[in-house]
């Protein structure tokens, strides 16, 4: 009975080893190139929060830059109320080009970063699986370097976050600051 257990432990932590490796990463993966300005055009998740706040949520600025040690500082500034938020984050390389790991102060969350795919002058599609001691949620982000994307990209974001599992119900294209209509997918 215990070795069967064991067993069934086992093959469920490779599953979700390999559900996590199944997350694809930008081939040729190039690190200065997609650091500088980026808007957050869409979000997808099925956390908590994300439900709880989504009706909330606007557009925001991101900066990425490289540190000295070749990890990437991401600044993001957001609306809340009638003033703006910034919100730093480390992420830290891993040994694959493109995926980095983050560890939320804050929430004490582990974070596994992947930039799925960027053209690096258009749009960034980047996956997060987070993991804290509650459970395990996923994480869709659409950046742009303008505050508009082509339909085909929007499509692209949609399509991305129902492979990982969302619904259309926790997708959602952020409206500009100052538009008062959600537009969701």
């Amino acid at each position: 009975m215990h070795a069967t257990l064991l067993g069934v432990l086992g093959l469920a932590l490779l599953g979700a080893l390999h559900a996590q490796d199944s997350v694809p990463v930008q081939t040729d993966f190039q690190q200065d190139k997609l650091t500088g300005r980026w808007y957050s055009i869409g979000l997808a998740s099925n956390s908590n929060w994300f439900k709880e706040k989504k009706h909330l949520m606007k557009m925001c600025t991101t900066v990425i830059s490289a540190t000295a040690d070749g990890n990437l500082e991401v600044t993001s500034t957001y609306p809340k109320g009638d003033q703006c938020e910034k919100r730093n984050s480390l992420y830290t390389k891993t040994e694959q080009p493109g995926r980095f790991s983050y560890t939320s102060p804050r929430w004490g969350s582990k974070h596994d970063i992947h930039v799925v795919e960027t053209n690096y002058e258009e749009y960034a599609l980047v996956a997060t699986q987070i993991s804290k001691s509650t459970g395990s949620s996923t994480m869709v982000l659409l950046y742009s370097r303008t505050k508009e994307l082509s339909p085909e990209r929007l499509e692209r974001f949609t399509q991305f976050s129902r492979e990982q599992g969302l619904t259309d119900e926790e997708i959602l294209i952020l409206p500009r600051t100052g538009e008062s209509s959600r537009r969701e997918r």
